[in-house]
């Protein structure tokens, strides 16, 4: 597809033979930048600021290496990774994710999604986003411990509670942080909120375990309300990924009086037509951290499926709602047909950019809601702002408190990217409406802030 705009197209020209091997992060800036056309037509200034070209260019990327010694007393050594993207609206702010796929095109597409993501959220926080492709899998408490170690010995010279303000993600929970979060004061001896998704303890906010699944229900069910005079009452949800995100949506789905019937991990997934048992989820996964065929061998009526080329997977399911929360592009164009013949009304993204273009495309055609990843998993890095607040203030507030703001944030997020699409002859369209409602605000602050940002 060519942009309509010489701009946009020579901007993205420019980038693409700067970045040719950079697959996901291209993909993500051209999602954002379709959807910009109308904006740039409207706006000449956004070009004589030269916006579009600062917004996809890094203010810095941070590359490391970690060293690292394991049980065996052997010397591993990781990458590690930190993409600070925009800091116009605030410090930067986005996860730290532990898995062999990181690399720089990962790292870049999800600091560069982020920052929309963040800009949603009505919060002040920028958009970055690290990790390293160190697997925690398969390691104990001390090698994960060393690693966490290791990486914070490099990380703590760029970041700061004013000025960048990491988080987890995939592979990173309340353990990692934890041995992050001890490094970090250690080395710096000094007790500030710079990292988020503490223990309770140690300046932790209440809900931030759940936010990014129930913030992901909370949109889900404020869009469903607005576009298809609906809600989860009585729906079959299908669910993929067995992680965070997963498990609390699902929570959040019964709580809302839907049934999720399906989750899944990296060797397989299960089908739950009784819906699925989260007290038995949370143990395999949480507690005893094992795979499914756990999950499977003490729950009579669930069926696990080993995961196959070519196979539709948790999409195979007849289902009302979809929630893809595993990983990137894990569900592609054939999947979506799959959904759309079996009658799905809805899908709306925990995962970061979980659905290919084409995919996305097939959903929209064929009148399916489609919640994009930056607004429908926001709620995560919302809660993670709050939590910041908590902590300048020295604070604790309840999960009540921290519950009701993230539902309103997450129902404010789904009317402002209705608004804005409508503004622009795109009524409807959930996905433009998050990439023009995300990009004005940061648009507004780098022109008003000057060239030098």
């Amino acid at each position: 597809m060519e942009f309509k705009s010489s701009y946009l197209q020579r901007v993205y020209d420019g980038l693409e033979s700067r970045n040719a091997e950079q697959t996901e992060f291209l993909q993500a800036v051209r999602e954002v930048l379709e959807s910009l056309e109308p904006v740039v037509a409207a706006n000449p200034d956004l070009e004589k600021w030269g916006i579009i070209e600062r917004i996809v260019e890094p203010e810095r990327v941070i590359l490391f290496r970690v060293s690292w010694v394991d049980d065996q007393g052997k010397v591993q050594v990781n990458r590690g990774y930190r993409v600070q993207f925009n800091s116009a609206i605030g410090p930067y702010k986005g996860g730290l994710r532990l898995h062999p796929s990181v690399n720089l095109s990962v790292i870049k597409f999800l600091g560069f999604e982020q920052i929309f993501k963040n800009s949603l959220t009505t919060l002040p926080i920028g958009g970055g986003k690290g990790g390293s492709d160190f697997d925690p899998k398969g390691k104990s408490d001390m090698e994960i411990m060393r690693f966490c170690q290791a990486f914070m010995t490099e990380l703590e010279k760029h970041i700061g509670a004013d000025t960048d303000v990491p988080a987890g993600d995939i592979g990173v929970g309340g353990r990692e942080i934890g041995f992050m979060y001890g490094q970090y004061k250690r080395l710096r001896n000094e007790f500030t909120g710079v990292l988020t998704g503490k223990g309770l303890t140690y300046g932790g906010s209440l809900v931030r375990t759940e936010a990014t699944g129930y913030g992901l229900c909370y949109y889900t069910q404020e869009a469903l309300k607005c576009l298809k005079n609906t809600d989860f009452s009585g729906k079959k949800v299908a669910v993929s990924g067995a992680g965070n995100v997963a498990i609390y949506a699902i929570e959040k789905v019964y709580q809302l009086g839907g049934t999720p019937v399906t989750c899944s991990d990296s060797t397989g997934w299960i089908y739950d037509p009784q819906g699925i048992d989260l007290e038995l989820l949370k143990e395999v996964k949480e507690v005893k951290r094992q795979r499914l065929t756990e999950y499977a061998a003490a729950r009579p009526s669930a069926e696990y499926h080993e995961k196959a080329a070519g196979e539709h997977g948790v999409w195979s399911v007849k289902c009302d709602i979809a929630l893809p929360c595993a990983t990137q592009n894990e569900l592609d164009a054939n999947d979506a047909k799959m959904l759309i013949e079996n009658g799905v009304i809805a899908v709306c993204e925990g995962a970061n950019m979980p659905s290919t273009p084409e995919a996305v495309e097939a959903f929209k055609k064929a009148g399916v809601l489609f919640g994009p990843a930056k607004a429908a998993n926001a709620g995560g890095v919302a809660t993670s702002a709050l939590e910041m607040s908590q902590n300048s203030e020295r604070l604790h507030w309840s999960f009540e408190e921290v519950d009701e703001k993230l539902q309103d944030i997450m129902k404010g997020i789904v009317h402002n990217s209705l608004d804005a699409a409508e503004k622009y002859g795109m009524k409807g369209d959930l996905v433009a409406g998050a990439n023009i409602a995300g990009f004005e605000k940061v648009a507004e602050a780098m022109i008003a802030q000057g060239v030098a940002y």
